[in-house]
């Protein structure tokens, strides 16, 4: 047997204004976008914007359908999105923020776990890390790239013979 260890290292900010001017400017994009999220059941309301490399900044909100499986993550809905929109355009960071109850989460709160194949596979197509900033009100959270999010993760060399 081979024990190996996983690691992720993050950067914790206590405010948005540490963050440098394209960041908070996602962050503050990405809080604004919490606005449109239809979330009639759960109250909760996620925004996710995406900074693609040539300036452009795509958002998303979630969706939520009665039948829960059939709604979507902010996350997927702004990088579907920004992949509909600018097929060729390499995806550089995603801010993510969420609100319950009329507030933003004290939190940050972290991407579930499809999300996350959706960010490696942007990252594997394109060839680059996508920067992951997770913001909360107390704390923010900077991850250099994805794959740290899922180190395990579904691959396209899984499906070649």
């Amino acid at each position: 047997m081979i024990k190996k260890d996983i690691k992720i290292t993050l950067l914790e900010y206590n405010s948005v204004n540490e963050l440098n001017e394209l960041e908070r400017q996602l962050v503050n994009q990405a809080m604004r976008t919490t606005e449109s999220s239809y979330a009639p059941y759960s109250k909760f309301h996620v925004g996710a914007s995406v900074m693609l490399e040539n300036g452009e900044i795509i958002s998303g909100s979630n969706q939520e359908n009665a039948a829960y499986p059939s709604g979507l993550c902010a996350e997927r809905v702004a990088l579907f999105y920004a992949n509909s929109k600018f097929p060729e355009i390499k995806v550089n960071a995603i801010a993510i923020a969420a609100q319950t109850n009329g507030s933003f989460t004290k939190l940050p709160v972290s991407p579930c776990g499809s999300c996350r194949q959706v960010m490696l596979e942007t990252e594997t197509r394109f060839n680059q890390p996508i920067k992951i900033i997770l913001y909360g009100e107390d704390h923010i959270f900077v991850i250099e790239n994805a794959s740290v999010l899922l180190p395990i993760g579904f691959k396209e060399d899984f499906l070649k013979k």
